[in-house]
């Protein structure tokens, strides 16, 4: 399994790492929910992918209504999803007031340790393969331009 990251320089003038070089994850693309079910549904399952679909969308709905019922809903050996609130301070408790008070609403997701499935960032690391996407996009770039000119000197000997 390939990581892919990009480096990027800090820029921050303040910050002790001005200057500094850090790595940071890059994706290829952005798979759709609809491609993901196209996905599942082609790993010789017995249902296709509409089915896959709409057992997808079922599922989301539900969580959203379980999430929205104060539950944390468990995604079999993958993990946890949770909502947390941002919230600012008051002086006491008799002065909070939820709409003053509270800003953003976040789901969150705290991925299992189980041994099934762990994805400790510990054990992320261990399976993962680093990948300058750079480096991916020059190779890219090189194997497009040999075949260009493969093409172009066959046109020539016409």
């Amino acid at each position: 399994m390939a990581v892919f990251f990009k480096l990027s320089k800090c820029s921050i003038a303040n910050n002790k790492s001005h200057g500094k070089w850090f790595a940071h994850t890059a994706t290829t693309e952005t798979m759709s929910y609809r491609e993901l079910c196209r996905h599942i549904a082609d790993h010789n399952s017995v249902y296709g992918e509409d089915v896959c679909l709409g057992v997808a969308n079922k599922l989301a709905s539900c969580i959203m209504e379980q999430l929205m019922e104060g539950k944390k809903v468990q995604f079999g050996e993958l993990g946890t999803f949770y909502l947390q609130v941002k919230s600012k301070p008051s002086d006491d408790v008799s002065s909070f007031s939820a709409a003053e008070h509270v800003g953003n609403i976040f789901l969150r997701f705290a991925p299992s340790h189980t041994a099934f499935s762990d994805f400790s960032s510990k054990t992320l690391r261990k399976r993962s393969r680093m990948v300058d996407i750079n480096t991916l996009i020059a190779e890219d770039a090189y194997e497009e331009l040999k075949t260009e000119n493969a093409n172009n000197q066959e046109g020539d000997g016409l």
